[in-house]
């Protein structure tokens, strides 16, 4: 098991998107302490735009089996109510994201013409890379960008506080892909829509992807400074 974060600055430096989790549960109480304390995030006009549903035990069981055999059924997905990444995505964004996209198969050893192979894999985010737990994030579909970016900082307060409790995270914005069936299972009001999920557990470390250290940007490359 991880160790747990012990400063903010040590929460940032290991927050990872785990792909690889084993099946240790996580405490109930755990969970909800996090949440409430996320619950403190930046809202503009404190509208507190969040709505969660958080789902584990028997329940995640049942639901992985429903998907295990709707991604067979639809192995391209819902028709989604966003598009996770723009559709003509430019440089420097495009590389960034074929990189570590090569990356991580790289580790796995799935070559690019591995097709079947890739999709395969990719098909594993169903399943909550074995996760014990799930946070699915929901909106109310009047809000606007500056009220998604209100669900960004709270779900970034969560996985930092995951990590000062020992436990990992991956965000999961592919959900999208199949809003319809995880509308059917968690049957939430009409006026919400789905921004994203969430796998959250205790990090595999025995498992080659997580391994994974993605790259990020120089300084230089994003920040400018005027006066300092």
């Amino acid at each position: 098991m991880r160790s747990k974060a012990s400063t903010v600055s040590e929460a940032v430096d290991t927050r990872m998107s785990v792909r690889g989790f084993t099946d240790q549960p996580v405490d109930g109480a755990v969970i909800r302490r996090v949440l409430e304390k996320a619950a403190r995030s930046p809202s503009g006009g404190n509208l507190q735009p969040w709505q969660l549903y958080v789902v584990g035990g028997d329940d995640l069981r049942a639901f992985k089996e429903i998907m295990a055999t709707r991604v067979k059924e639809a192995p391209t997905g819902e028709d989604p109510e966003y598009s996770v990444y723009p559709p003509s995505l430019k440089s420097p964004y495009r590389d960034y994201r074929f990189q570590v996209g090569e990356d991580m198969y790289g580790l796995l050893g799935i070559p690019r013409d591995d097709k079947a192979g890739r999709m395969g894999w990719f098909a594993r985010n169903y399943q909550f890379f074995n996760a014990p737990l799930a946070l699915f994030c929901y909106v109310d579909r009047q809000m606007g960008p500056p009220q998604w970016s209100d669900l960004g900082m709270f779900l970034q307060t969560v996985m930092l506080l995951l990590r000062e409790e020992g436990l990992d995270s991956c965000a999961q914005e592919c959900w999208s892909l199949y809003h319809r069936s995880l509308q059917d299972f968690l049957n939430p009001p009409d006026d919400l829509m789905l921004f994203t999920g969430m796998s959250i557990g205790y990090m595999d470390e025995e498992d080659p992807v997580n391994e994974l250290r993605t790259r990020r940007a120089a300084l230089e490359d994003f920040a400018s400074f005027r006066g300092i």
